[in-house]
């Protein structure tokens, strides 16, 4: 069939969207499809309509492909594309509405507030150690851990790079100690936990898409009700939040603190699909190669569009 490789823009995480990009395409042609690459621009509409393809896979990351801006110009072009819709989207990209919508569904995440970054000059918001991050961002993107031996100083200073500098509003968390966990969730079933390891500081943006800088643990070797938890509160995510395809979603857990330490940070409508990602890792182990992962991706797409035109529900 003919497929779209929706992939680039301008966020924060071009880059790696273009290397989960070109990855996907390479898949497509193996498995026999008819590829058009597209790096996002402005024209992006024009492209799509002369693509005329079958389904599109989004392979975009952060904003506007991982918002429900892309999303919902692809839905005004009547297309198939892979993984969430608008209504999703906008709401996990955001970390705020995010919790309102999980915490009432009973799924632990940290207490935490908004502040204005303008405040942080005059006091901290929270106790240290607290964590710092935007809204409406991806990958650890502007993630900053604030301790009291950190060098952002007591308060923190205009003049030190920050997220305070690039975001004038941010979220506020208590800093959880132990463990970085992960879940991906494939159509409607977690596949399983994997524990992320630096090297060095915490699991950034740096982390995450730097080959021999965080060792991934695959599956996890935790207590059995600790795991169990994980894959349950992932797939509860996914589903409250009205995920396609494929999500993942990242877990603090501090041992001390047994089951009552495990909380769910945020849930990612647009999993990386690098060689590093953790995806396709989890898809691996479960017996599912990169190739069968993007065509059981494009065929989620078409079995959601298909649903749509027959009446039988909007994709989220």
């Amino acid at each position: 069939m003919k497929v779209a490789v929706l992939m680039g823009g301008w966020s924060a995480e071009r880059e790696v969207s273009l290397t989960s990009g070109r990855g996907i395409a390479r898949a497509c042609r193996n498995l026999g499809h008819d590829v058009t690459e597209i790096d996002m621009g402005r024209d992006v509409a024009q492209r799509l309509a002369a693509a005329a393809p079958d389904v599109v896979f989004n392979a975009l990351h952060g904003t506007p492909g991982e918002d429900g801006t892309v999303q919902g110009l692809m839905d005004l072009l009547g297309l198939a594309y892979t993984h969430s819709g608008l209504t999703t989207s906008a709401i996990a990209i955001d970390k705020e509405l995010t919790k309102k919508m999980l915490v009432p569904a009973g799924i632990p995440m940290p207490l935490g507030r908004l502040v204005a970054s303008e405040s942080l000059f005059a006091g901290d918001p929270l106790p240290r150690p607290y964590v710092l991050k935007p809204v409406n961002e991806g990958s650890s993107v502007g993630v900053a851990i604030v301790t009291d031996a950190c060098n952002y100083g007591n308060p923190i200073r205009r003049d030190v790079p920050g997220p305070w500098n690039e975001f004038a509003t941010l979220l506020a968390e208590p800093f959880i100690a132990g463990k970085e966990l992960t879940v991906a969730v494939l159509g409607d079933e977690a596949l399983a936990v994997t524990e992320l390891r630096p090297t060095q500081g915490f699991y950034d943006y740096e982390a995450k898409y730097t080959d021999g800088l965080t060792v991934h643990v695959c599956p996890a070797e935790l207590p059995a009700d600790v795991e169990a938890a994980c894959l349950a509160h992932a797939l509860a995510a996914h589903r409250v939040l009205g995920c396609r395809g494929t999500s993942r979603s990242d877990f603090r857990w501090d041992p001390a603190l047994g089951l009552a330490g495990l909380f769910l940070l945020e849930t990612n409508t647009q999993p990386g699909m690098t060689p590093l990602s953790l995806v396709p890792e989890q898809a691996k182990y479960r017996g599912i190669s990169y190739e069968q992962l993007v065509q059981r991706l494009i065929d989620l797409a078409l079995e959601d569009k298909a649903g749509a035109d027959h009446g039988q529900g909007h994709p989220q």
